[in-house]
């Protein structure tokens, strides 16, 4: 049996309206950016969103909206994709790292306070796979420090926490569209907000720092345009929105599916010696993103090995951020400075996760992981 890491869930209904727009006059950011926008901002119950072309896009453009620059430091995680810290030095600031909690992988809020210094200005939290960091707290602590929050939500759509989702606590949350995630237009990525000011400057900062853009200057009469700020091209196109649109309706039966496979996966690992989860936490719904495992670090490679020679596709969802080439030579991080990152990062390993895996798939993945892990066990 083969099952692939990871099938995207591209409707006819997505392609027909991608199509639609194709056929139609205007490609580039217009009048389906702005519907996705609404409906988005709708779903997640905040009052602004702003389309871009990767959640690398919408962190970078968010820390420069909320005024991080050159000589701040913004507080995230080492245990992320390299986006989350790689967009603070976007933004000319400098990545700060808290280490995680062992139950969740997420940033351990206790130890941010320890990394506050006079030049910190944002906290960067990232909800892992799908599970929401623990904002109320955050928000306390950023309170009492006066800090922007800029959430990496990329894995946590769907997600929420003690009766939080996304946006609602933070300045702003940044999304991700990308082939593999939960909704998807191949690329993409949105920023959403409560803030007025912030989604106007968002806006303008998309698309080259211009006071107007392409659909202003063409539905309407002609008015000269500006160059406000120095802005970047990451406008999300009525393409991209187009694919989105029907996927934003179907969101949260594609999640229930995932969460009953999650759960397959939990009930068979829970009693297990070899293999340990983490936990989704009590009033929490995690986005479901990825699911991943954890291994004996020394034996963890060989596992993924065994598992694809098997037929399973796998991944490493995430190798910790600071023990990275650039992050080491850069910044002169070492082993042991997070160990608990450093012990997820080394032994974690992501199974296939998605609505068109079948029963049968999910038991092939449990059964298999079960023998293999067994195996390596014993030597």
């Amino acid at each position: 049996m083969r099952i692939e890491f990871y099938k995207h869930n591209i409707s006819q209904q997505d392609i027909d309206n991608a199509v639609g727009v194709l056929n139609s006059l205007f490609l580039t950011t217009g009048e389906v950016v702005s519907e996705f926008e609404g409906k988005f901002s709708q779903y997640l119950s905040c009052r602004y969103t702003v389309g871009v072309t990767s959640c690398t896009a919408a962190l970078h453009l968010s820390l420069l909206a909320c005024g991080i620059g050159p000589g701040d430091e913004v507080i995230t995680t080492p245990m992320t994709f390299i986006a989350s810290a790689n967009s603070v030095i976007h933004a000319g600031a400098t990545p700060v790292f808290v280490d995680v909690e062992p139950e969740t992988a997420n940033i351990n809020v206790d130890l941010i306070g320890g990394a506050i210094t006079p030049k910190t200005k944002a906290i960067l939290p990232v909800h892992l796979y799908g599970q929401m960091c623990d904002m109320k707290k955050i928000r306390e602590i950023a309170d009492r420090y006066h800090l922007i929050i800029i959430e990496d939500a990329a894995h946590a759509i769907e997600a929420s926490r003690d009766g939080i989702r996304p946006a609602q606590l933070g300045d702003a949350a940044c999304f991700s569209f990308y082939a593999t995630k939960n909704i998807t237009s191949g690329e993409g990525g949105a920023v959403s907000t409560n803030n007025e000011e912030i989604a106007e400057k968002l806006k303008k900062l998309r698309l080259h720092g211009m006071s107007k853009g392409a659909a202003d200057r063409y539905f309407k009469r002609y008015e000269h345009w500006d160059m406000e700020m120095l802005g970047w091209k990451y406008n999300m196109s009525n393409i991209q929105a187009a694919l989105l649109l029907n996927q934003l309706e179907t969101i949260e039966k594609r999640w229930q599916r995932r969460e009953q496979i999650c759960e397959m996966y939990e009930e068979a690992f829970k009693e297990d010696s070899v293999v340990t989860c983490l936990k989704v936490l009590p009033n929490s719904k995690s986005g479901r993103h990825l699911f991943t495992i954890q291994v004996a670090p020394d034996k963890r490679d060989e596992v993924i090995r065994q598992l694809e020679e098997r037929g399973i596709g796998v991944a490493v969802n995430f190798r910790a951020i600071h023990l990275l080439t650039f992050y080491r030579q850069t910044f002169g991080y070492k082993r042991g400075m997070y160990p608990m990152a450093e012990k997820i990062g080394d032994s974690t390993i992501t199974l296939p996760l998605y609505p068109k895996l079948t029963d049968e798939e999910v038991r092939y993945v449990i059964l298999t992981v079960k023998e293999v892990t067994a195996e390596y066990a014993r030597t």
